[in-house]
């Protein structure tokens, strides 16, 4: 098991494309650099993707060992607000668990390379009881939001978020492709506050999860008409950062 607090952390590309202004890439470098960059996501469950990148490093999110799919992966993140997103006693195989919470107190502070993916995150708070009263009694720095930076791509998981996202919170998260978003509307947070840090996000595509409460058609109707839907019949997508789509597509991919 890793600890939480990494050392000097290498740049983060995706805070800085998102402070950079837009570069242009020829098509036919882009069309030769899609396949080799690809990445593959699939839904195993509940929050949890499985991440699989072009060097052959593989990522499990929200990991308690109850959603799983294929071989073990080599790195697992975990957030503390409810028994179905992580674990206390991983597979010992796993070569890298990264808890969303800090000890003795603490935020966590994650920023570690391993192969050709860079993991960092971006702390949030947690409520002590479930549903939306905001009086509730919050533990400051409970879980982290987790950002996957590889082959060009940023891809942000939200976790179990429990509360809206202010400036601060946008500006360290950065530019992000692909972003895993709850959507119950009950045990995170409410349906209207996912909706609007969806839509700032911008992301390209947006990933439900914790899809068990909320019907697909009143999340979109949410979110806006400027986002396309994508209901595919497989539980992976593969996908680049030259094969992202043009308009921010919510794409649904096959459940368990």
């Amino acid at each position: 098991m890793v600890p939480a607090a990494a050392q000097d952390a290498p740049r983060s590309e995706c805070l800085a494309m998102a402070n950079a202004t837009p570069r242009a890439t020829p098509v036919g470098l882009r069309e030769a650099a899609a396949k080799a960059d690809e990445v593959a996501i699939t839904y195993a469950g509940h929050s949890t993707y499985y991440i699989d990148t072009p060097g052959g490093v593989r990522i499990a999110t929200d990991f308690s060992g109850a959603n799983t799919t294929g071989r073990l992966p080599d790195i697992v993140t975990m957030n503390r607000a409810h028994s179905t997103h992580y674990t206390l006693f991983p597979d010992p195989h796993i070569p890298h668990v990264l808890h969303g919470w800090g000890d003795d107190g603490q935020p966590a502070k994650i920023a570690l390379r391993v192969g050709d993916v860079y993991i960092r995150n971006v702390t949030t708070d947690i409520r002590r009881y479930y549903g939306d009263d905001s009086s509730a009694e919050m533990i400051r720095d409970g879980n982290s939001i987790f950002i996957f930076e590889v082959a060009g791509l940023c891809i942000g998981h939200l976790g179990h978020l429990h509360h809206k996202l202010d400036d601060s919170h946008f500006a360290a998260i950065g530019r992000l492709d692909i972003v895993m978003v709850p959507i119950d509307g009950t045990y995170t947070m409410s349906l209207d506050g996912i909706s609007d840090i969806t839509r700032r996000l911008r992301a390209s595509v947006v990933l439900p999860m914790h899809r068990f409460a909320t019907p697909l058609e009143e999340f979109m109707q949410k979110i806006g008409q400027q986002f396309e839907i994508d209901v595919r019949t497989e539980r992976t997508l593969t996908i680049s950062r030259e094969t992202l789509p043009a308009t921010p597509t919510v794409i649904i991919l096959k459940g368990v």
